[in-house]
């Protein structure tokens, strides 16, 4: 009879998105991996493959994660530019410990820029998706008068997601809420 797993897979990969996240790829060592998910060396093959096996899948469960949470996060504004603020104040007013830990869809660009397609792929996707769910409210605010007439919305949503990118590395290098939250205000004042 075969013997079942005696680990929760997706406790595992939060684990494994943790050191990730603290330590990128190259920091990251086999055995710290072991360590934070608590699995043997064969478990951790036998499930997820090598090390760079698990960091891609770490890495898709985090993008898809965090931009669903993000695009959840637009739900609380009424109003398409207050929908897309309410985002990122979410995001500022995350708790300091969560921040600080850093964002590893962020850290994966950094770390490989465009050498590695795997990591391309997947941080072009969250980027894509998270991209056009801005655009939809970004064209809204268009239609409804929200938007400043001059501002392009596709401009404006490569604006926002990079706002976004700089908030998350501002937070890891300890940005408070509050210098976060103005980061998020002003910009999109500047849409308006």
């Amino acid at each position: 009879m075969a013997r079942h797993k005696e680990f929760d897979r997706d406790w595992a990969l939060d684990a494994a998105i943790g050191v990730f996240s603290q330590h990128g790829y190259e920091g990251s060592s086999t055995d710290a991996l072991l360590t934070a998910m608590k699995i043997s060396r064969q478990s951790m093959y036998d499930t997820f493959g090598d090390k760079r096996s698990l960091y891609l899948q770490a890495l898709k469960r985090y993008n898809t994660d965090s931009v669903l949470r993000i695009i959840a996060d637009t739900q609380h504004g009424q109003r398409p530019l207050e929908a897309l603020e309410a985002a990122l104040i979410a995001f500022a007013s995350r708790p300091p410990s969560e921040a600080s830990r850093g964002c590893l869809g962020v850290s994966a660009i950094c770390e490989f820029g465009r050498t590695d397609a795997d990591v391309s792929s997947l941080t072009d996707s969250a980027a894509t998706t998270l991209g056009k769910a801005i655009g939809s409210l970004l064209d809204e605010a268009r239609r409804t008068g929200q938007l400043a007439p001059e501002i392009d919305p596709e401009a404006a949503t490569q604006f926002l997601g990079a706002t976004l990118s700089g908030m998350k590395v501002s937070a890891r290098n300890g940005a408070s809420p509050e210098v976060l939250r103005n980061i998020a205000s002003l910009a999109i004042r500047s849409l308006r």
